[in-house]
């Protein structure tokens, strides 16, 4: 039996009625966004809100490695950094492809930070420390 307090109704389009959906007798509220398998839905299918939530931890997860590591070598760095974070940015990816230029734009900040968290690489410019990780842009 449904629980019509854990039911929720997402409208998408503009020209959608938003019409009142009930279950058991009891309206079921509207949202303007949901999450499902940890993807965050705007009603206008804007991924904004998905980009930030994973940039935001993203970054907690560079701060927390940044605090607990006082050798930083290229090699642990980078390995780090594809284990822990890089999850984090491309859980889903294929759903909410950041199509926006600010999207992209945080998203690629993470890496940047990233990049100058490495002792030896400082002084390099972002392409030269990316090259020299044998990463892309």
């Amino acid at each position: 039996e449904f629980d019509p307090d854990k039911c929720e109704v997402i409208y998408f389009g503009r020209t959608n009625l938003n019409a009142d959906y009930r279950v058991n007798g009891r309206v079921l509220r509207n949202v303007e966004e949901q999450r499902d398998l940890g993807v965050h839905v705007h009603r206008s299918l804007k991924v904004a809100t998905q980009v930030d939530r994973a940039v935001k931890k993203a970054y907690s997860v560079l701060a927390f490695i940044n605090r607990g590591l006082e050798f930083k070598s290229r090699g642990v760095m980078l390995q780090l950094y594809m284990t822990l974070v890089r999850p984090h940015l491309e859980y889903c990816v294929q759903f909410w492809s950041p199509y926006l230029r600010k999207d992209v734009v945080a998203l690629e900040a993470v890496q940047r930070r990233f990049t100058r968290l490495i002792p030896e690489m400082r002084g390099l410019s972002y392409e030269e420390r990316l090259n020299s990780l044998g990463r892309y842009s």
